[in-house]
């Protein structure tokens, strides 16, 4: 599980978040003050760090220079933890390197927002390690989740791997059209791994091939399916790696999936990220091109977050923009998210593209998209991801209430 190193002065406040976080499953570190967070920092290596900004002898600035100047601890995902509102505290924070801040009282839903967010960003960090780095420098628990991986896709067959569904809902209507599929890994000898866990490693290993192969082929066969239980105008995205992406046959294997399973391409959205696409930005294009020709749909994920697409935006072959959750927290409060979530929805539907809204987890989130016209939202208001059985008793029950 990803470890969590909590950095704060107040002892009720750091009790609360180690019995949250350790309720959910998360490893956890606390430190008191920051100068034992720092030495922590280093010596732990933590996979994500919430820090206090207040505290007596190091603040919150001062640990977050201290770590973004150490190689070792320079990229880990950093979070303040803070009592101040001021828009000129929390753009201090960001310029200096932080990844997000969370104010004070916070909900448990935000916290969790907040970190598996920041976790899923920096998958994308722990790529492409070299051979020589992996022996040396790979702990024993990686190692034996390494093997693990191993075993359950060469020995076992994917049988510990399931795929989920999370509903995406059109904000108009309040109907289910389409879902994002997400990889699902009970370890036998692990328990549950988080993808932010496994899918770096299988990056660095070659396994994501494989994986990405067969979650392509499970979808497809699942979407066949439910064409066959009358389930017809549904959309399901599949998240792609950029190594899987980049593959010399990648084209092929969609087309045969494709022929395969009878579908109608249109229904099949592929969802690419901004880092992904920029860099290459020219070949990504090209690709995007042939899948478009073939009627398969294209969504730029976590939309925002990553390199400065902006530009390139209107050349690019989409169909859909997602707006990465960390705009859409708190949005209808917070008037710097307001103004930048408000504009990327107008510029999505002015390139004739629809706007999904993620991680959408409040009442007042939602009457805000649906003020300012975003056309469907996925999150935890609506629903989790739920195994494809569950799913699709959902859709059916939907169906069957429709007049």
């Amino acid at each position: 599980m990803p470890r969590i190193l909590i950095i704060e002065d107040e002892e009720s406040v750091r009790e609360n978040i180690l019995d949250l976080l350790e309720a959910e499953d998360f490893e956890t570190i606390a430190a008191a003050n920051g100068r034992i967070g720092v030495h922590l920092a280093i010596s732990e290596v933590p996979d994500l760090i919430l820090c206090d900004m207040i505290m007596p002898e190091i603040d919150g600035y001062g640990v977050l220079k201290a770590l973004r100047q150490d190689p070792s601890t320079a990229t880990i995902p950093f979070i303040f933890i803070t009592a101040k509102s001021a828009r000129s505290d929390f753009r201090q924070g960001m310029n200096m390197g932080a990844d997000d801040y969370i104010t004070k009282p916070f909900t448990r839903a935000e916290l969790l927002s907040a970190i598996i967010n920041r976790l899923e960003k920096y998958a994308t960090l722990k790529r492409y390690l070299s051979p020589h780095t992996r022996i040396n420098n790979l702990s024993p628990k990686t190692q034996l989740l390494e093997i693990s991986l191993h075993r359950a896709i060469k020995q076992h067959n994917f049988q510990e791997f399931e795929i989920y569904y999370q509903p995406i809902v059109d904000i108009a209507s309040g109907k289910i059209v389409a879902a994002e599929s997400l990889l699902r890994w009970q370890s036998p000898e692990l328990g549950m791994i988080y993808p932010t866990e496994f899918i770096p490693l299988a990056e660095s290993t070659g396994l994501i091939i494989p994986i990405g192969k067969w979650v392509l082929k499970m979808v497809c066969q699942q979407l066949k399916s439910w064409r066959d239980a009358g389930i017809y105008s549904l959309i399901v995205a599949v998240n792609l790696s950029v190594i899987e992406f980049n593959q010399p046959d990648f084209i092929q294997k969609i087309i045969n999936l494709i022929v395969t399973n009878d579908l109608e391409p249109h229904y099949l959205e592929l969802e690419l990220t901004e880092s992904m696409i920029m860099q290459d930005i020219n070949s990504a294009i090209a690709t995007m091109n042939k899948l478009r020709s073939l009627g398969v749909k294209i969504a730029i994920d976590d939309f925002g977050t990553g390199y400065s697409s902006l530009i390139y935006l209107k050349n690019l072959p989409i169909n859909t923009l997602k707006i990465d959750r960390y705009f859409i927290h708190n949005v209808a409060s917070d008037p710097k998210k307001s103004a930048i979530t408000k504009a990327l929805i107008q510029m999505g539907h002015n390139l004739n593209l629809d706007v999904i809204a993620e991680g959408v987890e409040t009442e007042a989130e939602l009457a805000f998209l649906r003020k300012y016209d975003c056309n469907s939202m996925q999150g935890f208001l609506f629903s989790p991801a739920l195994p494809a059985a569950e799913f699709e008793n959902h859709v059916l029950k939907a169906l069957k209430l429709k007049p």
